[in-house]
């Protein structure tokens, strides 16, 4: 119907019609696919076709094709019936509408206020006879990526990567390569998620070395075709018995771990509801969008909340509480006994990232979840062998039914090429130290070093967030400020990444210290001087000793 309304404009103001049927059915033929002008309501485009075909034929690659056909026959005319249009303003709604289709999207703020001077200059420029088959008026890609890109560096949000070799006989130092590939400079990581070494521990390497010359380099393929050997099915049952749960599945990665589980709950399970924590990882986010399931969020580790949205559900609706023990980027822990709690008063199942607590909590390294003794309250657990266990890949650990539907209807799961057997030794032998008294003085330790060196920055005055996990967060608050404080970090020799949006909303920008059991004392002392003369530099103000930034 939209489509007509156009093509009816466009013969209406055109003197010679009678000529133009063969090219304003090609116009309506050229407009009918767009999936964005049938969005708008047909009023709406009765009442601002002239200046809609006007404004934007360069931007939409319909209407495009179908302007330069239908008005080839007489520029003229079209001109002077756009000479005698007056001004109008989109409704509020109708401009709302245009946010749908990429190219009316970026000229948002140009369609508020469109005036008749500006369409007459715009259609008054040549319009030739365009073949459709051309691609002179295709959708410009490279200058469409270009542009977003630049957007990015405008607001300091563009991702530079460093260029670190981490050395494994001197961890946590370093050698970086970011000025010259041919070039090198020492350094300290403060950042990395290595938290505890193990990806250099002796043991573990012996274990990969061992793998590599016994079974080869990959898999072999998906966990159906023949990506599967005991190697798999040994970490899946270490997993399981180390979160006390009857199963585990492994993943490519827990990115793509709680993005299928969460993805699978939400569209297979009739009905069900899915409640979020605001600050969730952006692989459960991603999970629970794109499921298309009712999703409620709760504000960050409130409680209060949440049970004022789960009473909102009846208690025999399907339903899911999601969210992480230790948050990534501010370094607190949550309430997770008493969300638990909640989402089993109200029927829910508990869906728990311990993405950065495995290895870290708990007599085994189960996480907060065994530090606090309510494994058994956890229906699902997720976690990775990426962080603190030294290697890489994703899993989830739950009741052995549970662990069989993500198998056999997680996409994720299935169709991509398993861990292979390097990462799946590792892991294990990762896993085994840890449990075991190595571990647990390896914890120890590691919370020695993140003591004292929270106590060093707050003794400064650097504004540290009051965390009561490992990671500690300084909030900077400007994401220029926060990269030049970064760059000139490492200028002295150490290496942490500024944290800028979308990793953490705007305002909010920060550096995220991860100090290991392997930072000394000396260390620590050297790099609060130098943050302090990198903070002095980029112009930032400093808090009163012992003061914490609270969680926003």
């Amino acid at each position: 119907m939209i489509s007509r309304v156009l093509v009816d404009h466009l013969l209406y103001t055109c003197p010679s019609r009678k000529n133009c049927v063969g090219k304003i059915n090609l116009t309506l033929y050229t407009i009918m696919p767009c999936p964005f002008v049938s969005r708008l309501t047909t009023a709406y485009v009765k009442k601002y076709a002239s200046p809609l075909i006007s404004m934007y034929q360069r931007q939409c690659p319909y209407l495009a094709r179908s302007v330069s056909i239908a008005t080839a026959c007489s520029q003229q005319a079209s001109v002077e019936s756009l000479k005698q249009s007056e001004p109008f303003t989109c409704p509020v709604d109708e401009v709302n509408r245009c946010n749908r289709c990429p190219f009316l999207a970026a000229n948002k703020t140009a369609i508020k206020s469109v005036s008749c001077p500006d369409a007459v200059e715009f259609a008054e420029k040549p319009v030739l006879d365009v073949d459709i088959a051309t691609d002179k008026l295709d959708f410009n890609y490279e200058s469409h990526f270009q542009s977003m890109i630049a957007k990015k560096k405008m607001d300091h949000s563009y991702r530079v990567f460093k260029k670190v070799n981490r050395l494994a006989k001197q961890f946590p130092k370093a050698t970086e390569h970011t000025e010259m590939a041919d070039s090198s400079k020492p350094i300290t990581v403060w950042c990395s998620n290595d938290y505890l070494g193990m990806s250099r521990h002796p043991k573990v390497k012996a274990a990969v070395q061992e793998a590599l010359e016994k079974h080869g380099a990959g898999a072999g393929g998906t966990r159906n075709i023949s990506g599967n050997s005991l190697m798999h099915e040994n970490l899946e049952k270490d997993l399981a018995k180390l979160h006390q749960k009857q199963a585990a599945l492994l993943f490519t990665s827990c990115f793509v771990a709680n993005d299928t589980t969460l993805f699978t709950l939400g569209k297979l399970v009739p009905g069900m509801h899915i409640f979020s924590d605001a600050g969730n990882h952006a692989s459960m986010i991603q999970g629970i969008k794109n499921c298309g399931a009712p999703k409620h969020i709760f504000r960050h580790n409130d409680v209060a909340h949440l049970a004022e949205l789960l009473s909102q559900v009846p208690k025999w609706v399907p339903k899911i509480v999601a969210f992480e023990s230790v948050h990534s980027m501010t370094g607190d822990i949550s309430p997770m006994e008493e969300i638990c709690d909640l989402a089993h008063k109200h029927g829910a199942m508990t869906f728990i990232d311990e993405v950065h607590a495995v290895g870290l909590y708990g007599d085994h390294g189960a996480g907060v979840g065994e530090q606090r003794g309510i494994l058994a309250k956890m229906d699902v657990i997720s976690g990775t062998l990426g962080k603190a266990f030294g290697n890489i890949g994703g899993y989830i650990a739950s009741t052995s039914n549970f662990v069989d539907f993500i198998r056999s209807y997680g996409a994720g799961f299935i169709f991509t090429t398993s861990l292979p057997p390097t990462v799946l030794c590792g892991a294990r032998a990762s896993i085994e130290i840890l449990g075991e008294d190595e571990g647990r003085l390896l914890r120890r330790r590691h919370q020695q070093v993140v003591g004292y060196t929270r106590e060093r920055l707050r003794a400064v005055g650097l504004p540290v967030f009051n965390s009561k996990s490992h990671i500690i967060p300084v909030h900077v608050g400007d994401p220029a400020a926060c990269t030049r404080v970064s760059n000139e970090l490492m200028r002295f020799g150490h290496y942490v990444q500024a944290i800028n949006y979308p990793t953490v909303s705007r305002g909010e920008e920060r550096l995220r210290l991860a100090p290991t059991p392997f930072h000394d004392k000396a260390m620590v002392d050297q790099f609060v001087l130098d943050l302090c003369e990198a903070w002095h530099i980029a112009g930032l103000g400093l808090m009163p000793p012992q003061q914490s930034v609270q969680q926003s």
